[in-house]
C-alpha cells in the first residue's frame, strides 16, 4: 500500500525514529569536511526515480531541500515551481493536476495555499504524496527537520548521549495562529510529552481547533503557574517561571466537560512530571516564526506587527535563556535579530541544512528504497464520515471551500467524540457539534441525535447531519413527524461514553 505523508500523524513514533536513523547514516556517509550537519556527493541509491515538486506557494528552503535531496540520491526532479505557470491558472483542479503529474514522475511533493490540499492529492493519485504546506494546515516535513535538530543538537550537548524530548521544554513565540510549522510541531512534541510553553504575538494565539487536537488526541492540556502543585510561593510570583504551559500527563485522565476552545480536565501528573514542573526554571528551546503576513486581515497587519515578540542578544542574556538555543523555520523578518548568528545558540541554519538529509531519508523510506523503513500503515484515530448533503465547513481557507475542487469533492470528517458528537473537518482540522440528524433517502430530520449512530452502522451513506436546524431547511428536509421515542429506546441507542 502506497503511504504518503500529509499530516505528521501520519508516522508513527517508531517511524520518525527510524527515518532519523537514515538521516543520521546519510550525514555519516556524506558530510561535508568541517561541517557535520550538511551533506555533499551524490548517492545511486534512487537513480530509476523521478521527484515531481508542484508549488502553487513561493517556497526556497522547502522546494531547493527537496530537490537536492532526491539529487544527493541519484535521482531526478521535474518542478513546477509557481501556480501561475501551471495548469490551475486555467482553472485545472488538483485532482485532474495529480492524474496527470502521476504519469510523469514517482513522488510527489505538493504545497498549496488551501488547507487540504495535499489530502486532495494523495486521495487522487497511486503515487506517495508529500506535504510541503496547505495554507496555514501543517508541514510535517518541516516538523521532522524540527525534531531532527533538536535531537541532534540535545546530543551534541550531552556528549553523545541520545535524551528523549519528555524533559525538554520549549517556547513558541511570534505566530501561532497562522503558523503551519507551529500547528505540526505541537502535535509531534505533545506526542513525545514535551513541555510547550505558548509566548505568541497579540492576536496570534493558537487556534481552537489546535488546542482541541492537542486534548483529544493527545491529551495534551494547558496549565496555568496557579494550578502547578506544589510550588512554592516564590515560583508563583517568579517573572522567570512560566505563566502557561502546555503538559501531557503520564498518568490516567478523564475527561470531565468539555467547553470548545478549552477542556476542563481531571487528570495526575507523575511524581517526576511534578518535579520537573518545579525546577522548570529555564528554557531549553525557542521556538520562534516570522509574522504570516500572507495570511492575515490586511487591516490588521500594521497593529500585529507593531507588537510584533522579537528575539535579541539582551533577551537572550536573561537568566532564563542564557542556555537556550533558538531555532527558527526560516524565513525571517525582524524577529529574530542578526547579531545571534554568530552566537552558538542559535541553530537555525544548522536547521535548514539537516533539511536535504533528513528528506533524503523521507523520500527514500516512502519510495521503498529501504523496504523495512515504514509498516504498510498507520491505523487512523478516527472512524470518517461523508455525505454530499448536510454539514459543510465554514473554513474560507479550506480547499472544500474552494469553488472549481467542489465539482468533485465532498466534505468529509472525522468523527472525533459522541458524547457530544462532534465531527473534526478532516482536511483543516476545524471541529462541529451537530444538533439534527436526517437521512439522504427520505430528507427527514430530527433533533435525536441518538440516532445517528444506528444510521451510519446501518447504511453510512443514508446519515445527514447538520449543524442547525435553519440549515436542514435551507437544504430542503422536512422535520419529522411520529411517535417519539420512548427515554428507554433513545438511552440504549446512545454511544457508551469513551
Amino acid at each position: 500500500m502506497t503511504r504518503s505523508l500529509i499530516s505528521i500523524d501520519d508516522l508513527s513514533t517508531d517511524e520518525i525514529e527510524a527515518i532519523f536513523e537514515l538521516a543520521d547514516r546519510f550525514l555519516d556517509e556524506m558530510a561535508t569536511p568541517g561541517k557535520p550537519y550538511r551533506v555533499r556527493g551524490r548517492r545511486s541509491l534512487a537513480r530509476d526515480f523521478i521527484l515531481s515538486t508542484l508549488f502553487y506557494e513561493p517556497s526556497t528552503r522547502t522546494r531547493l531541500s527537496f530537490e537536492s535531496a532526491m539529487h544527493r540520491l541519484g535521482g531526478q526532479v521535474i518542478s513546477s515551481a509557481e501556480g501561475a505557470s501551471s495548469s490551475a491558472s486555467k482553472g485545472e483542479t488538483i485532482a485532474d493536476t495529480v492524474r496527470v503529474v502521476e504519469n510523469y514522475a514517482d513522488l510527489i511533493v505538493i504545497r498549496h495555499a488551501h488547507e487540504g490540499a495535499a489530502m486532495v492529492a494523495a486521495d487522487y493519485t497511486d503515487l506517495p504524496v508529500i506535504n510541503a504546506g496547505d495554507g496555514g494546515h501543517e508541514h510535517p516535513t518541516q516538523t521532522l527537520c524540527d525534531l531532527y535538530t533538536l535531537r541532534a543538537t540535545r546530543k551534541q550537548k550531552n556528549k553523545g548521549k541520545d535524551l528523549s524530548f519528555n524533559d525538554v521544554t520549549i517556547e513558541l513565540r511570534g505566530d501561532l495562529k497562522h503558523g503551519r510549522t507551529v500547528h505540526s510541531l505541537v502535535y509531534a512534541l505533545a506526542r513525545f510529552g514535551a513541555r510547550i510553553i505558548p509566548s505568541p504575538a497579540p492576536g496570534c494565539e493558537l487556534p481552537s481547533h489546535v488546542k482541541q487536537r492537542l486534548a483529544r488526541d493527545y491529551h495534551c492540556f494547558l496549565l496555568r503557574k496557579q494550578e502547578i502543585d506544589d510550588l512554592s510561593d516564590d515560583d508563583r510570583n517568579s517573572e522567570d517561571f512560566p505563566e502557561f504551559v502546555y503538559v501531557t500527563p503520564k498518568e490516567p485522565h478523564q475527561r470531565t466537560l468539555w467547553t470548545g476552545a478549552e477542556a476542563n480536565v481531571w487528570f495526575r501528573l507523575s511524581l517526576d512530571q511534578r518535579k520537573s514542573l518545579r525546577e522548570m526554571k529555564t528554557v531549553d528551546l525557542i521556538y520562534a516564526t516570522r509574522f504570516q503576513k500572507e495570511r492575515h486581515d490586511s487591516s490588521s497587519e500594521d497593529d500585529a506587527a507593531e507588537d510584533y515578540p522579537a528575539i535579541d542578544a539582551k533577551m537572550l542574556n536573561e537568566k532564563r535563556y542564557r542556555q537556550t538555543q533558538v531555532m527558527h523555520p526560516l524565513p525571517r523578518v525582524d524577529e529574530l535579530s542578526y547579531e545571534i548568528d554568530q552566537d552558538p545558540r542559535g541553530v537555525y541554519f544548522k536547521q535548514a541544512a539537516y533539511g536535504v538529509p533528513v528528506r533524503m531519508a523521507l523520500v527514500a523510506a516512502l519510495l521503498e528504497l529501504f523496504p523495512s523503513l515504514l509498516k504498510s500503515s498507520v491505523a487512523p484515530r478516527h472512524e470518517f464520515f461523508s455525505n454530499v448533503e448536510g454539514i459543510r465547513c465554514v473554513n474560507a481557507r479550506c480547499v472544500t471551500r474552494e469553488e472549481n475542487e467542489q465539482r468533485y469533492l465532498s466534505p468529509k470528517f472525522a468523527i472525533v467524540d459522541e458524547t457530544p458528537l462532534t465531527l473534526r473537518c478532516a482536511y483543516c482540522d476545524l471541529e462541529y457539534e451537530p444538533s439534527i440528524v436526517s437521512r439522504y433517502s427520505n430528507k427527514k430530520y430530527t433533533d435525536d441525535l441518538s440516532e445517528w449512530r444506528e444510521i451510519y452502522e446501518r447504511t453510512p451513506q443514508d446519515l445527514v447531519l447538520f449543524v442547525s436546524e435553519q440549515e436542514a431547511i435551507d437544504a430542503g428536509h422536512q422535520r419529522r413527524h411520529g411517535k417519539k421515542r420512548s427515554a428507554a429506546q433513545k438511552v440504549a441507542a446512545t454511544p457508551t461514553a469513551k
